[in-house]
Formats: structure tokens, C-alpha cells, sequence
């Protein structure tokens, strides 16, 4: 068999597992060979999530080489070539064009291969000789099919906007902690981590992009012909703020009184509406007291925008901060600003005025509790899920366990994660600043504990400092 060239190599190292995992899913005895559709019908539950994770690596592998080869396209069709370039010879307008007619997918699929492929590839000196490349560590990440495309494209993009203001040194410290975060959790909430980094990295940069935000923001409103009426809002995260909180906290109300407890029965009547349509509904309903009423409506009257931020941050003014529920980051002048209009909690604990460990005093956990909880969670301390869905839970059980109300002993989960820990037997050891999952043998049975809450977010920040 003649030999495949290197950079197939992974590719088809990947293949022939796939091959082998698929065979083994199979039954031992009595397969019967059929469709694709009738040979998954068969397979074990564990061979199909080998086979699934395979497929996924060799997807990866792909995307890797076809990023590689989307770049030498384009570099074959850039500005100097002129009508002779590569993708023009060929009737394409650009090489984003080629690649997407080639792969069948959007122009801004292609330009993020391409992007990709650039910023990952080896660079050549003018003398000749190959240099790594300029972010080693997502081209590292990519050869070995750690992380996909898209995870790639935002950090290197991240990194290439801020790359004139940045510390080089710590640009790269932040690369890896991303890098490294990238292959334990999805990408939307890698998202958070990159924006993170972004202004930790480039603390200047993130004043001219809140005001960028905020000059586009926009309200649109029209009636269509058959009577419904349409607004589209674009919001920056100082003006998205008050109006996500007051609209999620009359949510949550909703979907609490739908569970029955032993104090609520929950409603004589199914509500059946969806999310989407109780949030349209909350929000004529805050119009409505607007206009009318003169009472706090009652899921408002414990419902605050969080703020947090540095204390050097609070006082020097320089700096950035972030907004509960939000992932774009604002400036320290900003979170100030929003101090003097408007009630605002800040994100400082643990003074000797509130208690932040009540033991067995209390079964329930403070306000101050869930909001030391929610600062260090950041959401779910699961799976990330929005702050406004989450709930504050008992490591030890109240009853069973004795579990006191403190913080060590407490973790803020949505219901499914809730649900979840507590079906498979997962494990939590929390403390002040960090929250540790650990799986049960059945699903790992190493038991390596994961890190969960904020923290997986702030890995660049924390090595950055």
C-alpha cells in the first residue's frame, strides 16, 4: 500500500479508528450488515458515543487540512496576481467564494477556514527557512484534533485584534489557557473566556468597543398587514441590563409557579405558553405598569443588576467589569456610571455586615449567600446556563445529610444539572473561589475531577496576572 502523505497522516490514523470503533459496536453475535441507518439501530449505547466522538475527531482532522488548503488558495489568488490569480482564473470573484462554492457552505464559513488556515500556518523568513507559526498553540491544538475550526477562529481572531496593544508574553499565556479551555467545554461558553481574555489583554480597547455598541444600538418598530406588530432591538449591555433582568425575573416566576410545592400547589389551569411568549408577555406587562401602576411588581422587588469588578477597577476608574447575564464586557467608567443611576449590588462579600456562613441557623441561603454564590459559580457551575436560571443548592442535603447553609456547601445548578448530579451520583467539593465536579466510575472511571463555575473562565486571567 503506498504510503499516505503526512499531513493525512492524522486523517487516516483517525479513519482506521472510527473503523475499529464501529466494528466493536456492533453485537457479537447476529450482526446483521445492513444501511448506515440499520447498523446504528444496533449498536451498543457505548460503542455509538465511541463512534460519535470518532466521527467528530476525523471531522476535525478534515477541517484541519481543508483550512490549510483554503489559505494556500487564497494566497495562490491574492491582490499581486492580478486576473491570473487562482481564484479569478477560475471565475470566482475572491477565493472566499471558491471555497465556498467548493465546500457548499456560507462565504463567512470560508472566510473563518481561511482566517484559520493563515493564522495557524507555518510562516517562511526571507531567507527561506519555516518558523512556527504565530499562534503555536491553536496550530498545536489543531494537528492533534483537540479543538475544531470555530473554537480556532475565535481565539486567533481575539488574539489578531488586539495583538498591536497587547503584551506579547501574556498574549501568549492568555493562547494557551484558551486553548486549554477550548477542549473542556463547548463554544459558546469558550466565548466567554475569549472575551474575557480580550479585555484583560487590551483593558484600552474595551471603552471605544462599548461606545462602538452603543451607537448602534436601535429600536424598530412596524405593524405588519396582518396585524401583528414587530420590534427588533438592538441593545448595548448598559442599556440590555435592566430590561433582561426585569423580563427574566418575571420568567422565572412563571416557570416557579409551575412547579407544584408543598407550600404551592401550582395552577388550576395548565399554563402552556412558551419562553418566547411569556417574555413578550412580561414585557407588556412591565409596560403596562409603567404606565398605570404605582407598586413594585412583586418578582421585581428582589431583582437588582449585579455588577462586579475589581476594587482597583472601582476606584481608579480604569479597568473593566461585567454585568450578570451578560458576556460583553464594560468599562469601569461605565459600571460607576450605572452606580449613580440606578440600584446596583456590587460584587464585594463578605464584610464582617453580612454573614456569608449561616451553618444549620438557617436552611435556606441568604440573598447575600447567592449572590457570593453566583459570583463565584457565574450561573450554573455546570453548564454555564444564564445566572437568572439557577438556583442555589445543598452540597449535603439539608435533611439527609445535615448540610449547613454555608458556602463550601453550597452550589448554584439549573434544574437539569441538579437533576443529573444527584440520578448519576456525581460528587462536589467546593470551596471560596473554585467548584470541582467529579464524575462516577460508570462515566469516567478515572474520577478526575472537572472544574466547573467561573473559573473556567478566567484561566487567562488568573495566568495573565
Amino acid at each position: 500500500m503506498e504510503r499516505s502523505p503526512q499531513p493525512l497522516a492524522p486523517l487516516e490514523r483517525d479513519l482506521d479508528a472510527l473503523r475499529g470503533a464501529w466494528a466493536d459496536s456492533m453485537p457479537a453475535f447476529g450482526a446483521i450488515p445492513g444501511t448506515t441507518q440499520s447498523e446504528l439501530e444496533q449498536m451498543s449505547d457505548s460503542g455509538l458515543v465511541a463512534v460519535t466522538d470518532l466521527l467528530a475527531r476525523v471531522r476535525r482532522d478534515a477541517e484541519v487540512v481543508l483550512a490549510r488548503v483554503a489559505a494556500e488558495v487564497a494566497r495562490r489568488s491574492g491582490p499581486e496576481f492580478g486576473d491570473i490569480g487562482l481564484a479569478k482564473a477560475r471565475g470566482f470573484h475572491n477565493p472566499v467564494r471558491l471555497i465556498a462554492a467548493s465546500t457548499g457552505s456560507t462565504r463567512s464559513d470560508a472566510a473563518r477556514l481561511i482566517g484559520v488556515g493563515a493564522a495557524t500556518a507555518e510562516r517562511q523568513t526571507f531567507g527561506g527557512e519555516r518558523v512556527a507559526s504565530k499562534h503555536p498553540h491553536v496550530a498545536a491544538a489543531l494537528q492533534t484534533a483537540a479543538i475544531g475550526i470555530d473554537a480556532a477562529s475565535a481565539i486567533t481572531s481575539m488574539l489578531d485584534r488586539v495583538a498591536l496593544r497587547a503584551d506579547p508574553a501574556l498574549a501568549d499565556v492568555a493562547e494557551g489557557a484558551l486553548v486549554e479551555l477550548a477542549t473542556q467545554v463547548p463554544l459558546e461558553l469558550l466565548m466567554r473566556g475569549v472575551r474575557e481574555a480580550e479585555a484583560r489583554l487590551d483593558a484600552d480597547g474595551v471603552e471605544p468597543c462599548e461606545e462602538l455598541l452603543r451607537g448602534e444600538r436601535s429600536l424598530t418598530m412596524r405593524e405588519a398587514g396582518n396585524g401583528m406588530v414587530h420590534l427588533h432591538a438592538r441593545l448595548d449591555p448598559e442599556s440590555a441590563a435592566p430590561i433582561k433582568a426585569a423580563i427574566e425575573a418575571l420568567v422565572s416566576d412563571v416557570l416557579r409557579r409551575r412547579e407544584p410545592t408543598e407550600c404551592e400547589p401550582g395552577p388550576a389551569v395548565d399554563d402552556e405558553r412558551t419562553i418566547p411568549q411569556i417574555q413578550v408577555d412580561a414585557l407588556a406587562m412591565l409596560a403596562r405598569h409603567t404606565l398605570g401602576c404605582t407598586q413594585t411588581l412583586t418578582p421585581l422587588v428582589k431583582t437588582a443588576v449585579v455588577v462586579r469588578l475589581d476594587l482597583d477597577a472601582l476606584v481608579d476608574g480604569v479597568g473593566h467589569a461585567r454585568i450578570d447575564g451578560l458576556e460583553q464586557p464594560i468599562s469601569a467608567g461605565t459600571a460607576r456610571r450605572m452606580a449613580a443611576d440606578a440600584e446596583l449590588i456590587p460584587a464585594v462579600l463578605g464584610g464582617d455586615s453580612i454573614p456569608l456562613d449561616l451553618g444549620r441557623a438557617a436552611r435556606f441561603f441568604s440573598r447575600a449567600q447567592r449572590l457570593a454564590l453566583g459570583e463565584r459559580d457565574g450561573g450554573c457551575a455546570s453548564c454555564g446556563q444564564n445566572i437568572s436560571y439557577v438556583e442555589a443548592h445543598h452540597i449535603l442535603w439539608w435533611h439527609r445529610d445535615d448540610g449547613p447553609s454555608d458556602l463550601e456547601n453550597g452550589v448554584m445548578l439549573c434544574s437539569f444539572c441538579h437533576h443529573m448530579v444527584h440520578r448519576d451520583g456525581w460528587r462536589i467539593r467546593a470551596g471560596r473561589n473554585e467548584v470541582w465536579f467529579i464524575p462516577p466510575p460508570h462515566i469516567d472511571p478515572q474520577q478526575a475531577p472537572r472544574l466547573g463555575g467561573r473559573a473556567r473562565f478566567e484561566l487567562a486571567r488568573a495566568r495573565t496576572a
